[in-house]
């Protein structure tokens, strides 16, 4: 097998997690880089771990044609303009074998739909990446239940959490730059791994049907005026004129085209976990069975006392989003594995070397994006949302919601 040439778009936070994927993956060597931000350490990265050359390029349209796939890791305000680029290199003669895009695959689906009619109108293969779909427990949990699933049925319902103190970057905060606020940032995680986890064994990804969501999002924790404040200081973002809800929780329905049964999939999603950082919860429950993890319960614990929290450079190398340098801290040896960032990679060289389509791929993230902006709408309907209906669905189309249009405080009530 040849090794697949990785140009990566983007230098922030989500591809330094995946270059650290990227050193447990064969077959892929990181060949360019492009980015509107310093890129020194991570091409150091990608060096010191000999994962390709690393060479910087001034701009998309020169990297493309020197890449087999290309993986836009840019903030989701920057997405079009970057597929548009990366489509002109495509009409100009650049070959690629897959386009890959982090997840969400945009703010609305007016965006969404524009990203995937570009990349449709030069053919281009396309992978979503949503790596909790790929993570190992989900696939060991579903291998493990296999015969029951053939015996009992496949799950009726899914519960997933997704929680943590807040992002790191004043983007993410902006509800106009973001599309919103933790649902857009973290729900969509929820939504995919909850409809995956559902769906049978054997099936395809959508093969069951959206009948409705129903969702409350609410400003509990930055709303409040010393945490207002904070967001200030740090990021420029005044949640004061222009706030973003920090928890979100709802539920989707589900329907088995072939048999009828209704299902169900809850989502709660936060950032205001004060904990050790980063929590993903699942549980999944059918007729005699059920499963459950908790990413913070780790083999690994680590005690550091006071008088040697003075001497703990870097806390977040144990836990993304860690909240803690002392005390009883959660170790995750592997977290860009155990989260699924290896396997999503993985599935990208299977599926161009075995010429099939990716597991996920963008026609699945806009349906995430419908199933998010029928959440927003929800909370601002405060009622279920029907997806079976047809004026429904012709209205999320061009909807978008108020938080990101920036009129938030219309819905959201700040502490």
């Amino acid at each position: 097998m040849s090794t697949l040439r990785y140009g990566i778009i983007g230098g922030g936070f989500v591809a330094a997690f995946q270059l650290d994927a990227l050193r447990q993956v064969h077959g892929i060597e990181v060949a360019g880089l492009v980015s509107k931000d310093p890129l020194d350490d991570l091409v150091a990265y990608v060096r010191k771990h000999r994962l390709g050359e690393g060479r910087v390029f001034d701009s998309i349209r020169e990297m493309v044609p020197q890449v087999d796939v290309v993986a836009v890791f840019v903030p989701n305000f920057a997405r079009l303009e970057v597929v548009e680029q990366i489509v002109d290199a495509v009409r100009a003669g650049a070959e690629l074998k897959m386009v890959i895009c982090e997840k969400p695959l945009a703010r609305n689906l007016p965006e969404g739909r524009r990203i995937v009619e570009l990349a449709k109108g030069v053919d281009l293969r396309t992978s979503y990446f949503e790596n909790q779909v790929h993570m190992k427990l989900v696939k060991a949990a579903r291998r493990q239940l296999g015969p029951v699933f053939e015996t009992m049925g496949a799950p009726v319902l899914v519960r997933s959490n997704e929680e943590h103190a807040g992002p790191h970057k004043g983007w993410f905060w902006d509800p106009v730059q973001q599309g919103g606020g933790v649902m857009c940032d973290m729900g969509c995680h929820c939504l995919a791994v909850g409809w995956h986890v559902l769906t049978p064994p054997g099936k395809p990804t959508r093969f069951l049907e959206p009948q409705s969501v129903m969702a409350d999002l609410s400003l509990l924790k930055w709303g409040q005026p010393r945490w207002r404040q904070e967001l200030l200081d740090r990021f420029g973002v005044d949640y004061g004129k222009t706030p973003a809800e920090d928890f979100a929780t709802g539920m989707v329905t589900y329907k088995n085209p072939e048999t009828g049964q209704l299902v169900k999939a809850q989502f709660t999603v936060s950032w205001m976990y004060d904990k050790q950082g980063l929590r993903l919860m699942m549980d999944a429950i059918g007729p005699g069975y059920a499963f459950e993890f908790n990413s913070l319960r780790s083999p690994l614990e680590v005690f550091v006392g006071d008088v040697a929290a003075a001497g703990v450079a870097d806390t977040e190398t144990a836990l993304e989003k860690t909240q803690s340098s002392r005390g009883l801290l959660t170790v995750q040896p592997n977290e860009s594995d155990l989260y699924g960032y290896t396997d999503e990679n993985v599935d990208v060289v299977e599926a161009v070397t075995e010429g099939r389509e990716a597991l996920l791929d963008w026609d699945y993230g806009l349906e995430i994006t419908r199933l998010t902006m029928a959440a927003y709408l929800s909370a601002e309907r405060r009622a279920t949302v029907d997806l079976t209906d047809p004026a429904t669905c012709a209205e999320l189309e061009t909807y978008v919601p108020l938080i990101q249009q920036g009129r938030g405080s219309e819905v959201l009530e700040a502490g």
